[in-house]
């Protein structure tokens, strides 16, 4: 298949890789060039512009954030000008529901088709093409990218011919990360100040109460104060809190420990957190009782 990606950071280096791997014609853009130049050699074109690589049947992007998808699909010489009727724009960004609504209405009237395709996993599980794949679009859509899909995720699960409702089952999964970090956090600076060692109580819960990869993955980088380099940036986990935060006041759903969230990701932020990874936060209630070394 003749893919377009858009968006070579490192979540979306790793996708386009597997899509090579995978056997597609893939044509990369970024705006830092060599991150598109060092796919070369596995296969990969170049685009000189956001037009080059919609020149495709689908366009994959993975960008960080609401303003750069806004400013790639709807600038000048863009996404919805470039890309041809009938093609396919795969959205694997976490973006906010408004957004997403926006882009499925602005590629229908373009005669475009519109996938939410957001993933689960962190760059290491980007590069081994073992992503978890939340899918949603028309039901005949999504069976024409199926094999895009399969090709950068270990499974896909398809939740809804909205695309929107992938993007908030997105921002939900990552609230709910940003809660386990936030507990392990609490729980691992009370237990560390009672001289109690770290890595052997997250052992002793990670074996009996909670064997979930994503306590034994934070628990560890929380114990070990691993925050950079970061997998997932900090500021990058405040505006998933935000976007969250966002979509459960349209809905009128209560979410009090979202906003505590917001207030410990603005805290590590307003220290100079911004080049850390998101767990840690899970720092600052050790900091808070003292417990700095």
């Amino acid at each position: 298949m003749k893919i377009g990606f858009i968006g070579l950071g490192s979540m979306g280096s790793g996708m386009a890789m597997n899509l090579l791997k995978g056997g597609h014609d893939v044509t990369v853009y970024n705006r830092t060039r060599a991150k598109a130049e060092a796919l070369v050699d596995k296969g990969a074109k170049v685009a000189d512009s956001v037009f080059q690589a919609c020149q495709a049947e689908v366009l994959c992007t993975m960008l960080a954030d609401d303003n750069a998808v806004e400013s790639v699909v709807f600038g000048d010489g863009g996404v919805l000008a470039s890309l041809g009727r009938g093609a396919i724009h795969i959205s694997s960004s976490t973006i906010s529901v408004a957004l997403s609504k926006r882009l499925t209405e602005a590629h229908a009237r373009a005669g475009q088709h519109f996938v939410a395709a957001p993933v689960f996993g962190r760059p290491d599980a980007a590069a081994a093409g073992q992503l978890f794949v939340v899918a949603a679009g028309p039901s005949e859509v999504l069976q024409t990218v199926a094999p895009i899909l399969s090709s950068v995720g270990q499974r896909t699960f398809i939740i809804s011919e909205t695309p929107s409702a992938a993007n908030l089952v997105k921002l939900s999964g990552n609230f709910l990360i940003a809660c386990v970090i936030e507990s392990l956090g609490e729980a691992m600076a009370l237990v560390s100040k009672a001289g109690i060692d770290q890595r052997q109580f997250l052992e002793i819960i990670t074996s009996t109460l909670f064997g979930a990869p994503v306590y034994k993955t934070y628990g560890g980088l929380i114990a070990d104060r691993k925050f950079e380099p970061a997998g997932f940036a900090a500021p990058l986990g405040q505006k998933d809190i935000r976007l969250t935060l966002a979509a459960a006041e349209e809905l009128r759903v209560p979410l009090p420990l979202a906003s505590l969230l917001r207030d410990r990701f603005l805290t590590l932020l307003a220290h100079g957190g911004d080049k850390l990874d998101w767990s840690a936060i899970g720092q600052l209630a050790a900091n808070d009782a003292g417990e700095t070394g």
